[in-house]
Formats: structure tokens, sequence, C-alpha cells
């Protein structure tokens, strides 16, 4: 029996009609489709924009705003925004006005220009951290932090939270089972035992972190503000400032990743909630969905960053090698794009129409649920919402995850899409953006209401 309250059969009857009403509304997309598997490996440009809840991938035409247009002329409604890369909107005024400025004058140089230095102000302004590093991805940013981390502590060891987001960081992809930390499933051709220098403990659970911590080999803890990724997970009321007093006593470093908390306020949970971390990256969003990530440090880690260095350096034959950048890192598009978007787009009034949106999403989304009587909560972080298949917010990675009910989300993310709103595919997750209008909130919520209506009214759909 499903925690959602919903029965498989059900669910099966709705989805195969969404299935054939795609196929049967989008007949470009299906010929791009048919076109594409020649030429792309299945199909597609990145293996996992074929993991939708379509039977075969949507093609896009264009995108602006809070919308989007497919091949086959049809207007959608955005939530997804990229999975956060679009945060702030699809091509806003100020980034689209910098690409065209950037075009003529370089794209990349590998030597920094005045607007490297504008950006390093503005982030630490924003986020209270006074140096910064430019990489391409968030990945990116996290695998750098994670070397200087270990360059700095003498240490090896990682430490994460079931269920965490990260990227592809290796070190990251990790689960907890039976108390024992394992690779994450489905990870291809993984060839180092990655549970060596990793070690996962529960979130929220601050006795299994103060004993993760105890052998005092643990260079870095690596965490989102919230979960993200397995389902929202917020964090208790103190659970946060116990783990920066719990790393401190233990010589080890915080790293907090906003990649997708960006998402509470202009400087993210780290000022919002002071969380006072040593270490802080972004990705994604930071410079309006142009590839760009950055890392910011305290003063005390960019001066044992300065001495790992020099040590480094002495310890090498020859140049050495860091380990960290890559060519295109901080180039000079990204870098214009950044301080685009810092200076004109992340702005508090963009924020503030940001979160009343997704306020009024989730009151709108609870009280759907109670009309329909269905045993479902919703987690609000900022500008996103999520609903969950279960009766309370989970407080674990664990607990999110045994709420899954996969084929009843991907039918009522393929109801949705076939009505012309997207939202983010791999839950039940949504995102507001400064052109997210009242109305499209409303639309969203009535349109869910329609789906849930439909399915409800199959015989035998409630399960007991």
């Amino acid at each position: 029996m499903s925690h959602s309250g919903i029965a498989e059969h059900a669910v099966e009857a709705l989805s195969a009609r969404e299935r054939q009403r795609f196929l049967e509304h989008n007949p470009q997309s299906v010929a791009l489709a048919e076109r594409a598997r020649h030429s792309l490996f299945g199909g597609v440009p990145m293996h996992w924009m074929s993991d939708w809840s379509t039977p075969l991938p949507l093609f896009v035409a264009s995108a602006a705003g809070a919308r989007f247009r497919d091949v086959d002329g049809h207007e959608y409604l955005d939530f997804c925004l990229g999975d956060t890369g679009s945060m702030f909107g699809h091509s806003p005024a100020p980034i689209a006005a910098a690409l065209r400025e950037q075009a003529g004058n370089g794209l990349t140089t590998m030597l920094p220009g005045e607007d490297a230095v504008v950006c390093g102000e503005r982030l630490a302004e924003r986020f209270g951290l006074p140096y910064w590093q430019v990489a391409t991805t968030a990945t990116d940013a996290n695998r750098f932090v994670l070397r200087w981390a270990r360059a700095i502590t003498g240490r090896k060891v990682i430490l994460v939270f079931d269920g965490c987001y990260h990227g592809t960081v290796d070190e990251t992809l990790v689960r907890l089972r039976d108390g024992h930390t394992v690779h994450r499933p489905g990870l291809i051709g993984q060839a180092r035992n990655l549970t060596q220098h990793s070690r996962v403990v529960t979130f929220n659970d601050l006795a299994a972190l103060e004993a993760a911590l105890a052998p005092g080999d643990v260079a870095a803890i690596l965490c989102e503000p919230a979960l993200t990724n397995i389902g929202m997970v917020l964090p208790e009321p103190g659970f946060l400032a116990r783990v920066r007093e719990l790393s401190r006593q233990a010589g080890t470093l915080l790293i907090v990743d906003e990649t997708h908390t960006l998402s509470t306020g202009p400087g993210g949970c780290t000022r919002a909630w002071q969380l006072q971390p040593d270490f802080l990256t972004v990705g994604k969003a930071i410079a309006g969905g142009v590839p760009c990530a950055v890392y910011g440090c305290t003063a005390e880690m960019a001066q044992a960053m300065h001495l790992a260095r020099a040590h480094s350096r002495e310890m090498a034959e020859g140049h050495g090698h860091s380990g960290m950048g890559t060519t295109l890192s901080a180039n000079a598009l990204a870098m214009h794009c950044l301080r685009a978007n810092l200076e004109q787009v992340m702005s508090d009034a963009a924020y503030a129409h940001m979160l009343a949106r997704a306020a009024e999403l989730a009151a709108g989304l609870r009280a759907l649920f109670a009309r329909h009587a269905l045993p479902w909560s919703v987690t609000e972080l900022g500008a996103r919402c999520e609903f969950q298949f279960c009766p309370a917010p989970p407080k674990t990675g664990a607990e999110a995850e045994a709420a899954f009910h996969d084929s009843l989300q991907m039918l009522l993310h393929l109801y949705l899409i076939n009505r012309g709103i997207l939202i983010t595919p791999f839950h039940n997750m949504t995102l507001c953006c400064p052109d997210t209008g009242a109305a499209d909130v409303e639309r969203l919520l009535a349109t869910l209401d329609a789906a849930l209506g439909e399915l409800l009214a199959i015989p035998g759909a409630r399960q007991a």
C-alpha cells in the first residue's frame, strides 16, 4: 500500500490516457525524438533529459520570463525553471543585454577584467564572506572547496547528510543504509570506493553527527541548509547552529552549498539564518542561467589557503598542479553576466515578488489537498514549495524517500504538461520567478485540482 492513499490501478488508468494525449498533441516533438535517436545517445544531448514523465522528450523552441514554447507551438507556464538554473526567469533583460554587450568584446581570455573585481565586491556584500573564486558549475566549486578543506586540515574524510545534493561530486554520491555509508544506487563506472573517505549521517540527527565527528578525521561537512533533492526537508530549529558548534569543536570545516537554497533570499540561507560557514558555494542561477558558479571563504580560510598553496609548491617537482580550475572558469562572458545578475536581477524587489507568489502557491496546495481529503503535506523554502505524499513534512531524507509514489508523481506531472504547465521533474517541487504572476499560481492550482478530481473519480482510487 502506498503512503499517498492512491491505488496503483487508478494511476495507471489515467496515465495511459495522458501518454496517448501527449503523443497526439505533439507531432513535432515526436518527429524530432525519432530523428534524434539516430545521432544522440538516448535521443537527448544529456541523458537525464529523457527522465521526464512524457513518453518521449518535449522539445523547446523558445523561453522568456516564466514561460516557454515548444516546437508544436504550445505555451507553458514554467514552475521548473531549468531545475533552478533559471530561478530568476528565462533570459532576464539585464542578462540578455549583458550577453549582447560582451559578444563583441571577447568571450574568454584567461585574464581578469573589471567585472571580476566588481563581482567579488558584490558577492562579499551579499553573502558576508570576504574572498571569492569563480568556477563553471557548482559541482566544480564543491570539488575545489573539498580540495582546499583537505589541504587546510590535513584530513581526508568528508561528511554529508543522507539524501543531499551537491551535483556530481564523487564524495557526495553516497547514502546511509542500516547505519552504514554505501554507494548511491545507479552509479555508472564507479571504480573508487567512495565509502573510504565519505561519511553519511541523517539530517536533523545531532547525536549521529556528533558521533561521526568524534574520530577527529573529518576535513569538512558539506551541507545544504535544507535538503532539496530527495524531497525538501527543512532543518529543525537550532539544528544548523549546533552543526556549526560541533564542527568547530571537532576542527572540521563547514561548507554550505546554496545552489538550490538561494531561493530563500538575496543572501541565501547563509544571510537569512546567520549560518557562518567557512566556505560557501553557489551555482546554477548565480549568473542568470549562464554557466557559472562561485565559492567564498572567510579571511581565516583565505590565509590557510595561502599557506596550503605555499606548502604544495614547496613539495612539488616542477610547476605542480592544484587539481583545481578549468580553462573556461571565470571567462569574460560569464563574469559580465554574473555582474549583471548580482547588480540588476537578484534584487530585494525580485525576491519579495517570488516569495509572495510561492507563499500563495503553498497555501493553495494545502487548501486543495484538504478539499480532496488527501494526507499530503507542503514544505516551503523561500521561492520554492513542494508537496509530498505524507501527512507531515519529512524531517529526514529517509522519511522523504519513504513518501515517494513515483508513478503517481509522473502522472501528475504529465497531466500538467499536457495542459501547459511544468514543474520540477524529479519530485513535486515548484519555483516561482520574478515573472510568475498570481494568475499563473491560480492556473497551476486549478489544473492540479482537475487532475486530482479525475483521478479520484476512478472506482477504487482511494486506498483505505
